[in-house]
């Protein structure tokens, strides 16, 4: 087995609320973070993809591809944008790193024809990082 890992960086905004929690409640357990106009971070992510190596390319898949997809997917979708507000996966899910790693497991999950998805990778901040590995 061969892991292949393409990496992207984005930028995007977001708030930490649950409705389900008082305004106070959501202020004592998300601090800044509630505040309602948002706060944005650099993201760097790294989809890693896990295969046999084809012997006719002598790859597992091609990067190109893999380029591809995480720009329609995730690029398209989340970079420059106010992730609660511009990406319906987060208007009912606190867009968390966590939560976020899952959303975008979920679209390549999906979409990836050549290999097997194996690890997503998201950064924060540099010493902040979530690994997410799909419900194994």
């Amino acid at each position: 087995m061969i892991y292949v890992t393409r990496r992207a960086e984005f930028s995007a905004s977001h708030y930490y609320h649950n409705p389900q929690l008082s305004p106070e409640e959501n202020r004592r357990i998300f601090g800044k973070t509630n505040n309602p106009n948002g706060h944005g971070h650099n993201y760097a992510l790294e989809v890693t993809v896990a295969g046999e190596v084809d012997p006719k390319t002598g790859m597992v898949m091609d990067l190109k591809d893999l380029k591809q997809l995480l720009e329609t997917e995730v690029m398209q979708e989340m970079d420059h944008r106010f992730l609660n507000k511009e990406v319906p996966a987060f208007a009912t899910t606190i867009p968390t790193t966590e939560n976020i790693a899952v959303e975008i497991w979920k679209r390549l999950e999906l979409k990836l024809r050549v290999g097997k998805l194996h690890r997503i990778r998201l950064y924060e901040t540099p010493d902040l990082f979530v690994d997410y590995y799909g419900n194994r």
